[in-house]
């Protein structure tokens, strides 16, 4: 089988369970603790000891708890296992470079530099486990073979009780995936249609022509068919970490204006992005803390859509001071700039024409929201839902969206498209009536007490339906009586041609949005 020679030699550290890890250390609970994480009632991921008695990835959390009464219930925060990783990632990259992170809990570096200096690859592989093992990362293992893809199977390939290093040796990387699962693959449609088409292993799909697998799957699937293949060029890309390059501004006496304390941050914001400027480096997220005199503190992360200046670095320090009054019960005697996000300078260089009209409006929209405060200027990005409304979350301008409902995610039961042209954010209530006037209901199994003939605005103006389809129920979040939803959709067309996305609840008859 061919092996491309220019496939890199990479080294893969897992930790396992360590979104459970993360979240136990947290709360404080014993390693040995059984528990689990829960995310919209289900099982994300567990605790050894709540695997041995009988709690798994996919269950429900009333199940889980029944198999095991003493389980800790844990509700998941993303945010929590980057932020428990970063001082793993710390460490990691003052003993050794080029560490490039792949999600928490897991990362890759070119084996190359590390088998060099400890006289092997088993030998560093052992060396940077025992770097975890003293960071407090428990039953960490390793893999190393040819290709990213390669090496994080082989990671993952010891059992309990086994050998924590795997070493995959070079040239032989299609005949260790050869045996594996195409569920590996990690495409759900592929991994899906493949098993039906007797195809059930890695070798067994590399085995198929490159060119069929091409013209069939498309180049998605070519590029599956080259990992199962062995053939995986991505190299380990290493992040840049955040440089000790903190502005602190002292004030004595402290100052108590806002305009005294914006002119004092000046010079200092121009050293500051200066320093990241030596270093090739541009700050695109700070952190701003403030220090009162009296010992009391408060701090924010400001995100900028490209960024900062000095001009705008000030601007955050003068509508953070604005925003926080009162929360500083003292003067401010401190302020300290930390770049809590950093990238290359060459990923922010200007076009060949300038950019001039872009920052002409992010200025302008700045300008305006630091006169509103940081939340009076936003932007819709899209987001996850089965309404349209849902669809859309509003984010400040210059901050990053964190989405709390991925639209990548599948969603079950969702408005098919084409979505209405106007969706309404406060839905309008509105009537749905039958030839004899009286209102339109549906009973618990979704059947209508009569046909839709004539809505009824709240003005009491009157439109005669053509065509209606429907309905189509809606149950959001039963288990939560705070955020449950249970409603009844429609799709209406009135005698004047236009089409309606109408919803009937508990309350009555809404028209959430309309097609044009």
């Amino acid at each position: 089988m061919f092996e491309s020679s220019r496939q890199p030699r990479l080294l893969v550290l897992w930790c396992p369970d360590w979104p459970v890890h993360a979240h136990a250390r947290e709360a404080r609970l014993p390693a040995d603790a059984p528990a689990a994480l829960i995310e919209k009632n289900i099982v994300l991921a567990c605790s050894p000891a709540a695997r041995a008695e009988g709690v798994r990835r996919g269950m429900r959390q009333r199940e889980a708890q029944a198999r095991c009464p003493a389980v800790q219930v844990l509700r998941y925060d993303p945010a929590l296992d980057s932020r428990a990783f970063e001082p793993v990632l710390t460490a990691l990259e003052g003993a050794l470079p080029g560490v490039h992170p792949l999600r928490p809990g897991m990362l890759a570096v070119r084996a190359r530099g590390p088998a060099r200096y400890y006289g092997g690859e088993t030998a560093a592989a052992l060396a940077l486990l025992g770097t975890l093992a003293e960071l407090g990362v428990p039953s960490a293992r390793a893999g190393i073979a040819d290709g990213l893809f390669a090496a994080e199977r082989a990671a993952r390939w010891s059992a309990p009780g086994s050998d924590a290093v795997t070493i995959v040796p070079a040239g032989e990387t299609g005949a260790f995936l050869a045996p594996l699962p195409v569920g590996l693959l990690e495409d759900p449609e592929l991994v899906s249609l493949l098993p039906r088409l007797g195809i059930r292993t890695l070798g067994a799909f590399a085995a198929l022509d490159e060119a069929d697998v091409a013209a069939r799957f498309g180049p998605l699937g070519a590029r599956l068919h080259a990992l199962a293949a062995g053939r995986d060029p991505r190299p380990a890309t290493p992040r840049i970490p955040p440089r000790d390059v903190d502005a602190v501004v002292d004030f004595e006496p402290p100052l108590a204006r806002v305009d005294q304390i914006a002119f004092g941050m000046r010079t200092a914001s121009e050293r500051f992005l200066d320093e990241l400027l030596d270093q090739r480096l541009v700050c695109t997220a700070l952190r701003v803390e403030l220090f009162g005199a009296d010992g009391e503190s408060t701090d924010r992360v400001w995100l900028h859509p490209r960024s900062f200046t000095a001009a705008e670095v000030v601007d955050r320090v003068r509508w953070q001071l604005d925003a926080i009054a009162g929360e500083l019960r003292s003067p401010v005697a401190r302020v300290r700039l930390t770049p809590e996000t950093v990238d290359p300078v060459g990923a922010h260089e200007r076009g060949i024409w300038g950019t001039g009209p872009d920052e002409g409006v992010h200025s302008g929209v700045s300008r305006v929201q630091g006169m509103l405060g940081h939340g009076g200027v936003g932007t819709a990005v899209p987001a996850g839902g089965r309404m349209p409304a849902d669809r859309q979350q509003r984010v400040a301008w210059g901050d990053r969206p964190v989405l709390t409902r991925d639209p990548r995610r599948p969603w079950p039961g969702a408005v098919p498209p084409p979505y209405p042209a106007t969706v309404y954010e406060i839905p309008r209530q509105i009537s749905v009536e039958d030839v004899r006037g009286a209102q339109v209901s549906v009973t618990e199994r979704g059947v209508l007490s009569a046909s839709p003939a004539v809505i009824v605005s709240p003005t009491g103006s009157r439109r005669d339906l053509t065509a209606w389809a429907g309905p189509w129920p809606l149950e959001e979040r039963w288990w939560d009586a705070s955020s449950a939803r249970a409603a009844q959709r429609f799709q209406m067309v009135d005698a004047q041609g236009e089409a309606w996305l109408l919803v009937l609840d508990a309350r009555g008859w809404w028209a959430h949005g309309r097609y044009d």
